[in-house]
């Protein structure tokens, strides 16, 4: 096996990893605030990817103007969905936010079509996919440019929300409601306020791995099985902890690569698409939390 190429598969199945980490820690911070499965955000990352391609086809806007409106479409819709469909859900069961979730992600799909279209779209972005000249090349080791660049950008998002977690004042309001919505209401913590910010960082972060992933495969409703790829990352990093999520984002995404070039020719084509489900499945038996997921104990 020439080493040279593995460590060439391996690096690049680590910085896409970084970008499926950047899509998981989107349910992470529903999940965390919420408790619920957040279904819709695949459906928020291919409104905020057509919503920026939309900016610049039909009103003309450069990409450095077109980010910022989408930033902030992005917020506002975050605000709206905290305001019309969880803030009248308050203290309801679990499965109906999941299930409001659900045609959230459809209405979202629909909308982003209707005020734009269903076309696919070319999203260029000022980063080229070519190779790196690096200290690699010494190792005869090729990386793309795009993907260390991409995985840099994902990594500041990611210490960005992981001090904003760890180190502010919404952070530690977070955690209390995490812990249980009723105390937090009771000692004074603005429920509505902490889930209308979530969802606006969400919304911020679905518009980063929009533009990331439309600018590699297109701007098409493709976009939102994206969301599908975050599953096996929640599982293997637990659906509350960022690390985990970034951790659990860098094993999926070097594990896919490498069962795509070294076991994909042994078993037929399209290895990549179902192997990350097959290893979070063995993963779910030996730890069903997560690797940094809280172990939950009921007392009977």
């Amino acid at each position: 096996m020439d080493i040279n190429f593995f460590f060439e598969v391996l690096i690049g199945g680590l910085l896409s990893g970084v970008m499926y980490a950047l899509v998981a820690i989107g349910f992470v911070l529903i999940y965390k605030a919420s408790g619920v499965f957040n279904f819709a955000q695949g459906a928020m990352v291919f409104f905020a990817a057509l919503t920026c391609v939309g900016f610049m086809d039909k009103f003309g806007m450069p990409l450095w103007l077109a980010i910022p409106a989408t930033i902030v479409a992005m917020v506002i819709l975050g605000l709206c969905i905290e305001r019309v469909v969880l803030r009248p859900l308050v203290n309801q069961p679990e499965i109906t936010l999941f299930m409001a979730t659900i045609g959230l992600a459809f209405f979202l799909e629909g909308l982003a079509q209707l005020l734009w279209d269903s076309q696919v779209h070319q999203l260029v972005l000022p980063i080229e996919d070519v190779p790196l000249q690096s200290v690699l090349d010494r190792f005869n080791i090729v990386v793309s440019q795009f993907d260390v660049t991409a995985a840099a950008v994902c990594g500041v998002l990611v210490l960005l929300l992981a001090v904003l977690f760890a180190k502010t004042k919404v952070g530690r309001a977070l955690r209390a409601v995490a812990d249980d919505h009723q105390a937090a209401l009771a000692v004074g913590i603005p429920l509505q306020r902490i889930w209308a910010i979530l969802w606006a960082v969400a919304g911020v972060a679905a518009l980063v791995a929009g533009l990331l992933w439309g600018a590699r495969n297109g701007v098409q409703f493709a976009l939102t099985f994206i969301a599908l790829k975050a599953l096996p990352v929640l599982i293997l990093g637990g659906f509350t902890s960022v690390p985990g999520a970034i951790v659990g984002g860098l094993i999926i995404g070097a594990s896919e690569k490498l069962a795509e070039v070294y076991i994909g020719p042994l078993v037929g084509g399209g290895i990549e698409g179902w192997f990350p489900y097959v290893l979070a499945l063995l993963f779910l038996l030996v730890r069903p939390e997560g690797l940094f997921g809280e172990k939950i104990i009921r007392r009977i």
